[in-house]
């Protein structure tokens, strides 16, 4: 469900604290941390690369739609919100994956949190030191906040996760659909479980979803956290959908590609400034920033038209050459935070050990004619 975007709330630029390097303070054994979680993520990808004879994505494994369609920067933005890319109006090509949660190519009923990766194309600027072409990358997931909040939380919280890897489907289905309970007990009650939905999402349409950036990035001269929200009627009129994934275990992937065969699929992209250093920590992703703090606001437009969202040779250069990154990214939205800082050095080398046991090259693909279509 999309977070409320406060809209009758307006606050000046002189309301919002500015970015730092300060504001960021490593834990002094973060190196060792992120050197652990990549340690056990490989050694988790080795399990399933033995049972499914090739290497897939350490996260996000399973692609549902695999489309490209354009970003359009609003016009007209205040101050705080012209930043970075966003600082210029324009149209930009995307290239837009979504995809299941789990690092390993599972049935639906194993219904755990989603991805929204977006490759935005065309955007000079000074990038982050080793990212080479135009792109602008944003990671995006199911659920405003990272459950276990920090790397050294992930590290811990991953040991658990990374020995399920070996653990039969059907387990896994049991697991998610206790948390998937679980959660729907607590929103009886007003309020809910991250890491139960993380574990047990609903069997929602995957284009009815938001997507978030869960921990937050420099925002220019400011910092936030992002959001993708649908917009559309026809996206909104999927909100009751459910999968029955007794009839079809890959139901979100066929689900997503029908609707992409008639419709377009629109995103508001927006933004959540930070205000308040107490209530919206920047290094514990775990903390939902309050919206009565900072309201969601809109700063762009993704729109994907009507295509073959799954077509064989697009998937094949999405799924097995292209990468997504938080490091592919402008230094002007440089990811902030624990589980930021790891994912910077965790992304990059898991993924050069998914191509390089597949035989595949690594490709920072640098244009938007580089897709198939």
């Amino acid at each position: 469900m999309a977070p409320d975007t406060g809209t009758s709330l307006r606050r000046s630029a002189m309301d919002y604290l500015r970015y730092a390097a300060e504001i960021e303070t490593p834990a002094p054994d973060e190196q060792k941390t992120i050197d652990g979680i990549i340690e056990g993520m490989t050694r988790q990808s080795r399990a399933v690369e033995a049972r499914e004879h090739h290497a897939v994505r350490a996260s996000h494994a399973k692609s549902s739609a695999c489309v490209t369609g354009e970003l359009v920067v609003a016009e007209g933005l205040p101050p705080e919100l012209a930043q970075g890319l966003f600082a210029t109006p324009g149209t930009h090509p995307v290239a837009v994956r979504f995809a299941q949660g789990p690092g390993e190519t599972l049935g639906d009923r194993v219904s755990t949190h989603r991805g929204m990766s977006i490759k935005v194309f065309d955007v000079p600027g000074e990038k982050l030191p080793g990212h080479a072409v135009d792109t602008q990358d944003f990671v995006l997931a199911t659920g405003t906040t990272f459950p276990s909040g920090t790397a050294a939380g992930f590290l811990r919280d991953g040991t658990v996760i990374g020995k399920s890897t070996g653990m039969p489907e059907g387990v896994k289905s049991a697991v998610s659909s206790t948390a998937r309970n679980l959660n729907r007990v607590l929103h009886a009650f007003g309020t809910e479980s991250a890491m139960a939905d993380f574990f047990g999402h609903p069997y929602s349409h995957p284009l009815a979803d938001s997507y978030f950036s869960q921990a937050p990035v420099r925002f220019g001269d400011y910092v936030a956290k992002l959001g993708a929200v649908p917009v559309t009627d026809a996206q909104r009129a999927l909100s009751e959908w459910r999968l029955d994934p007794h009839q079809d275990e890959n139901g979100f992937r066929h689900a997503t590609v029908d609707f992409f065969r008639e419709h377009d699929v629109v995103y508001e992209l927006r933004v959540q400034l930070w205000a308040d250093a107490d209530k919206q920590p920047i290094e514990d992703a775990s903390v939902d920033w309050p919206v009565s703090v900072s309201p969601y606001r809109t700063v762009a437009t993704v729109r994907l038209p009507p295509q073959d969202a799954y077509s064989p040779e697009r998937v094949n250069y999405f799924d097995e050459v292209m990468t997504f990154r938080p490091a592919h990214s402008l230094a002007a939205h440089r990811p902030l935070g624990s589980v930021m800082r790891a994912r910077l050095q965790v992304y990059r080398a898991l993924s050069a050990f998914r191509h390089r046991e597949n035989g595949v090259a690594e490709e920072e693909t640098g244009g938007i004619d580089r897709i198939p279509a």
